[in-house]
């Protein structure tokens, strides 16, 4: 059922959604209330171009990056790297047969070069799937199966392919861990999702050092921004807000 409602809050987290429903209203109300219907429209319009501009994508990102520091230690050799799902497209990999990634396949990528330095003796795959098809790709078995092509002996790959979200990517890689005996652990994410992984990790009795990856934020222009409206500033901003919501409701729930 949470995984059912986090799904649907998303939707409302989204300037999207605030934009378009400011305008639907608007037009509902038209003829009874032409002035707050006016001003409603305006709302929405000015909604949708504020979050699509740069400055406020940036901004939003900065926020959600903020403070975000890795621990790794370059000259440990770690028990194991504990790499968190999210990088790959499974519609995408679906339709070609092949490992497919969205913009954040640097978790992975991250990953290897730390298995092929020698830096790791093994990896962790966390990463399940929201699809309940029998048949619907799991990511922890295709980014397994990435690192084989890539040269990885499969003896080193673990995997953990039944979590649907970051809490469980933490509860059920905590029995794999202590089964294993790894005590140095090394945990792989995106800047953005870092501090609220590493506190449900930590809210399981793990405590791993930290190696953040897929930073966004960028420091300012000395210029200023281009101004210009972009669908992918809107998609930067929005997962920012998600994002802060996640850890909002993470804490309150007592899970980081």
């Amino acid at each position: 059922m949470f995984i059912f409602l986090s799904k649907v809050l998303d939707l409302f987290l989204s300037p999207l959604t605030w934009a378009l429903l400011f305008m639907a209203v608007g037009v509902v109300l038209r003829r009874r209330r032409a002035r707050l219907a006016v001003g409603l429209q305006v709302l929405g319009w000015l909604t949708l171009y504020v979050f699509s501009t740069e400055a406020v994508a940036n901004a939003l990102q900065r926020w959600v990056e903020a403070g975000v520091v890795s621990t790794y230690q370059p000259d440990t050799v770690y028990d194991a790297v504990i790499v968190l799902g999210g990088a790959v497209d499974a519609d995408a990999t679906e339709r070609s047969g092949y490992p497919e990634y969205n913009p954040a396949p640097e978790r992975i990528m991250r990953g290897f070069e730390l298995l092929r330095e020698g830096k790791a003796r093994q990896v962790l795959l966390a990463a399940g799937t929201l699809d309940t098809r029998p048949e619907a790709p799991v990511e922890a078995n295709l980014l397994a199966r990435q690192l084989m092509m890539w040269g990885i002996d499969p003896e080193r790959i673990v995997r953990e392919g039944k979590s649907r979200n970051t809490r469980e990517n933490a509860l059920n890689s905590e029995p794999i861990i202590r089964e294993r005996g790894w005590r140095k652990l090394l945990l792989v994410t995106s800047a953005a999702h870092m501090p609220r992984a590493l506190g449900t990790f930590e809210a399981v009795g793990l405590h791993p050092d930290t190696l953040a990856v897929d930073v966004r934020s960028h420091a300012w222009y000395p210029h200023g921004f281009w101004w210009q409206p972009r669908a992918s500033n809107l998609s930067a901003g929005t997962d920012a807000l998600r994002e802060l919501f996640g850890r909002l409701v993470y804490r309150l729930r007592g899970w980081a």
